[in-house]
């Protein structure tokens, strides 16, 4: 029984070593390689600002995905707006 506990708090470690290790790509990519291109951005909040807030809230694989999605939709043939992250149906039962 010990043994499963112990791979139970390992894999919850691990989960957020994950995520802490996405959200700082993410704020290095803020702090060091946007401030070089001029500010584009179609979306509120910035594709860098919804992924650091899908990563908190969905976690780091979800939150990695849609992040992904988002950045696939910055075109100009896409008009772009308010698009926050969905709330997670998980955390609210």
């Amino acid at each position: 029984m010990y043994f499963i506990y112990i791979i139970v708090d390992l894999t919850k470690e691990s989960l957020v070593f994950m995520k802490n290790f996405f959200i700082k790509i993410v704020r290095f990519y803020q702090n060091k390689i946007s401030p070089m291109s001029p500010p584009s951005c179609r979306f509120y909040p910035t594709c860098s600002n919804y992924a650091i807030e899908a990563i908190e809230e969905h976690g780091a694989l979800k939150g990695t995905a849609m992040a992904a999605i988002r950045i696939s939709k910055c075109h100009p043939l896409h008009k772009g707006g308010f698009d926050p992250v969905p709330p997670n149906k998980r955390k609210q039962r």
